[in-house]
């Protein structure tokens, strides 16, 4: 895909379209998961009536996390949270559940970019061990 219908447009859109710290946030989450990983590659999901900008997702080997945007935060969801050392602490979310781990980023909150990164190396890391799928 390109031009205004590729996931890269679709999610400078929805940060766009935000207009306020939320997209700010993002924004910045979004240039850190691309320091950390020049590979990896943008894509939006789960579009639906509800959420017709869908969810922005990076990606490289399988997911490693994806971009929620809520009215009092911004959620960065990681796939694999539950098997990614944080020794940082920047997991805050996503406990209750067997496999993902998230991080909530409220109005005036930072994330500490080198710990960030490192979690996201980590994430495409675990992606690269897990085996592929065998094809017919």
């Amino acid at each position: 895909m390109a031009g205004q219908d590729s996931p890269s447009a679709r999610i400078d859109a929805r940060i766009a379209g935000l207009g306020d710290w939320r997209g700010e946030v993002l924004a910045r989450m979004r240039s850190l998961i691309h320091e950390a990983d020049p590979e990896v590659v943008e894509a939006v999901k789960w579009v639906k009536p509800t959420n017709p900008s869908g969810v922005p997702t990076w990606e490289h080997a399988g997911i490693i996390c994806t971009g929620e945007v809520y009215k009092a935060y911004v959620k960065l969801s990681f796939a694999q949270g539950a098997a990614l050392a944080d020794p940082a602490g920047l997991f805050n979310a996503g406990f209750g559940g067997g496999t993902r781990r998230a991080i909530d980023i409220r109005e005036g909150e930072t994330v500490d970019a080198a710990a960030f990164k490192t979690l996201i190396r980590s994430a495409v890391a675990f992606n690269l061990t897990k085996p592929k799928p065998k094809r017919p």
